[in-house]
């Protein structure tokens, strides 16, 4: 199968996701303040948060089969980043009204439909079961994988509203419903300071996570040929494409053909960096960078 259809079939499969998330979300935010279930309503916002984590992956996607363009010769991955600062941000707000709400209901505890609220939880738990099968299915790779994560966060949710419904129906302990919401703010809340992390970090061009550049420069040194490294820049323009710059002095520039082949054939196996531009310089210019202290752009071998 093609790379442009593996990434139309994945997709399908995430938009077909997204869809279910994001309507059972309404549901459930209908049913919970009809019932008076703030485990309910916490539980639709941390679904709506992974329609977004969704709807992210299947923008990535689409995007992935748009060629560059002239102006735009990286391509538009970066939009994934705006979406996810978004995102984000609007997801800190949500908890907090959430920590505000709870606080209240437990100094004041209102009554809850635990019926309601319980049979509400279980259609949850069966479409985010759903959503986790068909994601399953679908092609692996790094957005499927983080919004599968998602996922199961929001099963953990669907189980703690499944609770609040079933306590509040059996005992009528209403304080279970903010004291749960809590729970699942903390759920939200730590997802959303991942993805703020993320997408600042890839907002301001940092190396991606799982890269570490002073390993990626000491490799590049070792290749056959290579005297030194410097000016070692990586980044991404979408998370799951890495790229690289970088000037490297060679100690025979007749010789450049194969070091540059043999550095782009390390960078691909050991690294998975397919996009890397490599400058040589002749061994002579080496004296004054010798000079300074090895850091993290300078690499000598």
């Amino acid at each position: 199968m093609s790379h442009d259809h593996r990434h139309a079939r994945a997709g399908t499969t995430l938009v077909l996701a997204t869809l279910f998330t994001l309507g059972f979300a309404a549901v459930e935010a209908g049913v919970g303040l009809w019932a008076g279930s703030l485990a309910l309503v916490a539980d639709a916002g941390h679904m709506v948060n992974d329609a977004a984590a969704l709807a992210l992956a299947a923008g990535a996607a689409w995007l992935a089969r748009r060629p560059p363009s002239p102006r735009h010769s990286y391509g538009f991955g970066r939009a994934e980043f705006f979406a996810a600062l978004v995102n984000s941000l609007a997801l800190l707000a949500l908890v907090a009204w959430l920590v505000a709400t709870a606080i209240t209901r437990l100094q004041a505890p209102q009554a809850v439909m635990g019926e309601a609220v319980s049979i509400t939880a279980a259609i949850g738990l069966a479409i985010n079961l759903l959503v986790a099968w068909l994601l399953a299915r679908g092609e692996k790779n790094l957005n499927t994988r983080a919004a599968m994560l998602h996922v199961i966060g929001d099963l953990l949710g669907s189980v703690a509203a499944l609770l609040s419904g079933l306590v509040i129906a059996f005992t009528g302990w209403t304080p279970i419903d903010p004291l749960l919401s809590l729970g699942i703010g903390a759920l939200i809340l730590f997802s959303s300071l991942r993805l703020l992390r993320e997408a600042l970090h890839g907002l301001m061009e940092g190396a991606p996570f799982d890269i570490d550049p002073q390993a990626v420069g000491q490799a590049l040194v070792a290749v056959p040929g290579v005297a030194s490294v410097h000016d070692l820049h990586i980044w991404s323009v979408k998370s799951e494409v890495p790229l690289l710059s970088a000037h490297l002095v060679v100690r025979d520039i007749g010789q450049w053909e194969s070091v540059l082949q043999a550095g782009h054939v390390m960078l691909a196996e050991r690294f998975d960096i397919h996009h890397a531009t490599l400058q040589p310089e002749p061994m002579t210019r080496t004296v004054r960078w010798r000079k300074r202290p090895v850091r993290g752009h300078d690499h000598e071998g």
